[in-house]
């Protein structure tokens, strides 16, 4: 059976960036996943919502940072980026830091002793005296009750469409406000299809385009971090994780709330005409007619479409990780799906991290992007060194013995 000393469940950004800082640092780390797929699944025609500066993976500036890529590649990423182009980027970091990741899905964690027992998909095994699940939030999706209850070729959630030219030449309604809902509109109205988005709030909201920032000149800096989350000002307060998580809980969660509210990106608004949204719209009923949905909408008026999208996000629940034993999740304490971490991003459980999108209520909303992994990467190195600075790691005693 192979062993290693830590191994890092997920090749996307958190994962990844935080493989780069373990390794450099001398750790023996083995990367399970396939670099980047959850990525791979999100509809063709996407952009980043975060800008170019806030898209870089495990450190702001950097060799392996977007900067470091376009001076490698000679790529050219303008301040906004296609989402193509972020993917592409995620491969040539990956190539770096873990060319010998293993593209094997771990199918069932357990604790084994002090240590954890991986087994995978094509049966074999492994164990680690360390665990960092950076598996993202695909197993997250929010499916109302009006969704489940529906024919899957009549209503969906965006997370199940690679694509959406299904949909060309066919009415669509989208449930949502935020960038997921207004993106898919666009994209759809640009392929063909006639969509409408209902919006529950009676206000959809805008980001604050580059024309605002760029206005402070040098100043921006001191009022809107790189991390490119949340607005002026509560964007550098949730720009230092370790900072914010030791805010009195009722303000760590109403300035969380403000920093990811349902929004869209300010390059989207041209492409998605006003008359193509409703504000103060809620689906009451929908039901089947024929090979169409019949909806009734709260403001008393009624639609007929070919399909209903829902756009309702993600619920985080570690417990919904199919691969975690359940023997082992529930020895993690949680808060309403979240676990509960301490310094490293460590669960109660010792030596299992959590990364990504569950850190969240932990550390705070950037801990849900890209940009999250800056603090991320950082933080689990310096923990494990922490915590095994009188331990070498197992290469390190190879080397040691070699010499």
């Amino acid at each position: 059976m192979d062993e290693t000393e830590i191994a890092v469940i997920g090749a996307g950004p958190h994962g990844l960036g935080a493989t780069e800082r373990l390794r450099a640092a001398g750790r023996e780390v083995c990367v399970l996943g396939d670099p980047m797929s959850f990525w791979h699944t999100m509809p063709k025609g996407l952009w980043m919502r975060s800008r170019r500066n806030g898209s870089s993976i495990g450190e702001v500036t950097g060799p392996l940072s977007m900067e470091g890529y376009t001076a490698d590649t000679q790529a050219v990423v303008d301040r906004h980026l296609k989402l193509t182009t972020f993917i592409e980027y995620g491969h040539w970091y990956q190539e770096r830091v873990a060319p010998d990741v293993i593209p094997r899905h771990v199918i069932r964690l357990e604790r084994q002793g002090s240590g954890f027992l991986l087994t995978l998909d094509d049966g074999t095994q492994m164990r680690a005296a360390r665990v960092l699940a950076a598996t993202g939030i695909a197993e997250f999706t929010r499916r109302p009750a009006m969704l489940r209850q529906l024919p899957s070729e009549l209503a969906s959630h965006v997370a199940d469409h690679g694509d959406y030219e299904r949909f060309r030449g066919k009415s669509v309604a989208i449930i949502g406000a935020g960038q997921s809902a207004l993106e898919s509109a666009a994209l759809m109205r640009e392929g063909g299809a006639d969509v409408e988005v209902l919006a529950r709030h009676p206000q959809v909201h805008w980001l604050h385009g580059d024309g605002l920032i760029d206005g402070l000149g040098r100043l921006a800096p001191l009022f809107y971090a790189p991390t490119d989350v949340g607005p002026i000002g509560i964007s550098r307060l949730v720009a230092t994780p370790e900072v914010f998580r030791r805010f009195p809980r009722p303000l760590f969660d109403v300035i969380a709330a403000r920093a990811i509210r349902p929004a869209g990106a300010s390059w989207l608004k041209p492409r998605l005409p006003l008359s193509h949204i409703t504000p103060g719209a809620v689906v009451t009923r929908a039901t089947p007619h024929h090979d169409q949905l019949d909806l009734e909408i709260s403001n008393g008026t009624r639609r007929r479409v070919d399909h209903l999208l829902f756009a309702t996000g993600y619920d985080v629940d570690i417990r919904r990780y199919s691969f975690l034993d359940r023997a082992l999740a529930e020895q993690v304490r949680c808060v309403d799906g979240y676990p509960v971490l301490r310094r490293g991003l460590e669960s109660s459980v010792p030596g299992l991290h959590f990364l990504g999108a569950p850190a969240a209520r932990s550390f705070g909303p950037v801990m849900r992007f890209v940009a999250g992994s800056w603090f991320s990467s950082k933080a689990v190195a310096k923990t494990v060194a922490l915590q095994d600075r009188r331990r070498p790691s197992r290469r390190s005693a190879r080397h040691a013995a070699a010499a």
